[in-house]
């Protein structure tokens, strides 16, 4: 059978797929809601194809699939087989130097924030990260020093202004020490946005754009929307890690066909459990608390940070957990156990009420 009537039998359902050459080597590995639409767009001759994909089709004789109930199992495979296997044609494996971190220091006679790559313990500076795509972060922190003007040239000068002061990039740091506590302010408004817990700085950029725009300085509004995008960015990066770092348990159900749901228990980065269960099983709740009691552990807590190896894998569950796909209830690790009705049989109880994205 050829590859292109091979791929005409795939069923359109969600799954993995392993692109293989000549010598039967896996050279890459994708995901798609619908295999058999995914695989088939390969096969066709397209203008939209990218030149790595063009190459990609030119080597390809052969395919493997792996069929999920789900395409948040879909997203999670792959994410595990690019990781395991490296194939030739999905992007290179993150070095460390493809994790970038923001560096505040504050609390020191020149405050400053930049980006870098390496993480140093006790060394009195607060860090954020880590992050992909590094030009993304680049351009997220140019774009905040530049709209609080904080990019100064010589911020331990405390006599003369910069170069920079003069052309409207330094707010002043360089000689004024009222500048410095107001460097140190917006500092903290950075700090606040990159915890993922305040949008200050998005809406200072928001009303400064329309403001330009009011006025009729268009290039300046565009320049500011393109900070606000990157900023934004920025802010939702930092929900990720901090949703994440607190260490709850998440219990989620997915429907799939009628009657039938996939349930997940899920912590941190990990998926710790998941089954297919028929809505109309007698007895249903106590036959899936009796399945998930091995999985609940306490005890010694997980770090708070999250390191490079988790972030694929976070990501990838933050915006499963924020789509439409699910409904899922968190589970504090101190609701757990003590007590007749623990959080597990409540967050059990919510979700076959349909009760969703509740605390408990």
């Amino acid at each position: 059978m050829n590859i292109k009537d091979k791929a005409k039998q795939l069923p359109s359902s969600p799954g993995v797929y392993l692109m293989k050459d000549s010598s039967d080597h896996i050279i890459y590995v994708g995901k798609s809601k619908s295999l058999k639409s995914r695989v088939q767009s390969y096969m066709n001759h397209s203008k939209n194809h990218t030149k790595k994909v063009e190459r990609l089709v030119d080597h390809l004789t052969d395919f493997d699939y792996i069929l999920t109930d789900t395409e948040f199992e879909a997203f999670m495979l792959e994410c595990e087989l690019i990781k395991e296997l490296k194939p030739s044609y999905n992007r290179k494996m993150k070095t460390p130097k493809s994790y970038s971190y923001l560096k505040i220091q504050r609390d020191t006679h020149s405050p400053s924030i930049k980006l870098t790559n390496t993480k140093k313990i006790d060394d009195g500076s607060l860090y954020f990260g880590p992050y992909t795509g590094q030009r993304t972060i680049e351009n997220a922190l140019n774009g905040m020093k530049l709209f609080y003007k904080m990019d100064c040239n010589h911020p331990m000068n405390h006599r003369t202004p910069c170069f920079n002061y003069t052309i409207g990039k330094c707010i002043g740091i360089c000689f004024k020490s009222s500048a410095m506590e107001e460097y140190r302010r917006i500092l903290d408004k950075i700090i606040d946005l990159l915890h993922g817990a305040d949008t200050k700085i998005l809406h200072e950029m928001e009303e400064k754009m329309i403001e330009a725009a009011g006025d009729f300085h268009f290039e300046m509004a565009a320049e500011i929307k393109t900070w606000l995008k990157s900023a934004e960015i920025l802010y939702k990066k930092g929900q990720v890690l901090q949703f994440t770092s607190e260490n709850n348990y998440i219990l989620v159900m997915e429907y799939l066909e009628e009657n039938k749901m996939k349930l997940f228990l899920i912590r941190r980065n990990k998926v710790l459990y998941k089954q297919r269960y028929d809505l109309r099983e007698e007895h249903l709740k106590q036959l899936i608390l009796t399945h998930l009691q091995p999985y609940l552990k306490t005890g010694s807590l997980p770090p708070t940070e999250i390191n490079q190896d988790e972030l694929d894998e976070a990501q990838i569950i933050y915006s499963y957990l924020n789509s439409n796909a699910c409904e899922y209830v968190i589970i504090p690790e101190q609701k757990l156990y003590g007590g007749k009705d623990t959080g597990i049989e409540q967050a059990v109880n919510d979700l076959l009420d349909s009760k969703t994205t509740e605390v408990i």
